[in-house]
């Protein structure tokens, strides 16, 4: 994101948000404060205001604004916008706006610029280990991951990938849209960060019937037996802890998956029970943080 545009009829806002603007502008963020009212747009179509405004920069920037219309257009058009959402504008249409702000307490720079990742279909960085990089999956990642499950020994306790790459590649869109767009986590692609290469996957979901957020992970082969999957699940699950707020996390395992066992009992993972899962019989360990 190189600027942020923000067009608020409320002034009082842009006060609230000084301590934020002044972050994103010492991150490089080109921060413009225009002036527009909703009478201003009136007798507008959606095609000439929008070129009558210069936005151009589409793919660089975030829109925020609180005039319904406006927002309507910017989304309409496919811009990237955040509707700001107070007591006067409450009860207007933000028709194809995805993402809205009631309040601008505590807000940091950070969540403008995850914003507009969301926005324009960007990965967001999860954390860093000592030699891997997690961040949220892309459809990029198709192929190797198609290689790190061809391993016989990876899918014997697991769900395979969908034979069909069309198939695999609709679920992980959808997967980014849905679950990213709704919790802010999910299963994520783990990268060496040395060579770039994708090696596994791992995160923290949630299973329905279930009240507790899951870990998973995989590791492909060429890189287990490194500590890696220990480095990093330890990474995730501090991650759980201090950045989504999660005290308590729990792992299912297949009878007879000895080393994603030891794993967990490696993490602080206790046994609690066996449960049946839809693909069959499992082990329920949890770990309270």
């Amino acid at each position: 994101m190189k600027r942020l545009h923000i067009y608020i009829e409320k002034e009082e806002v842009l006060q609230r948000l000084q301590g934020c603007l002044c972050d994103l502008e010492c991150a490089g963020v080109d921060v413009c404060i225009h002036s527009l009212s909703a009478e201003q747009l009136s007798g507008f179509s959606e095609k000439q205001s929008l070129i009558d405004l210069g936005l151009l920069d589409w793919k660089e920037s975030l829109y925020l604004t609180d005039i319904p219309q406006f927002a309507t257009m910017l989304a309409h058009g496919d811009y990237p916008v955040l509707a700001y959402v107070h007591e006067e504008n409450r009860n207007e249409s933000f028709a194809f706006v995805k993402y809205v702000i009631e309040g601008f307490e505590d807000v940091e720079a950070e969540y403008f610029y995850r914003t507009w990742q969301r926005l324009v279909g960007l990965p967001w960085h999860i954390l860093d280990t000592k030699r891997c990089s997690i961040r949220e999956t892309v459809v990029e990642d198709l192929e190797a991951f198609y290689e790190i499950y061809k391993e016989p020994s990876v899918t014997e306790y697991m769900e395979s990938l969908f034979a069909d790459r069309q198939e695999e590649r609709a679920y992980i869109e959808t997967y980014a849209e849905v679950v990213y767009g709704f919790y802010g986590f999910g299963m994520w692609t783990v990268v060496l960060r040395e060579t770039g290469e994708v090696i596994g996957r791992a995160g923290i979901s949630m299973r329905e019937g279930f009240e507790e957020p899951e870990l998973g992970f995989v590791i492909g082969v060429p890189w287990q037996g490194k500590g890696i999957a220990m480095e990093v699940c330890q990474g995730i699950l501090q991650y759980a802890r201090e950045e989504l707020g999660f005290d308590k996390v729990q792992a299912f395992v297949q009878p007879g998956n000895e080393k994603s066992e030891a794993l967990l009992k490696k993490l602080g993972f206790l046994y609690d029970k066996k449960v049946n899962l839809p693909e069959g019989e499992h082990l329920l360990y949890f770990l309270k943080q």
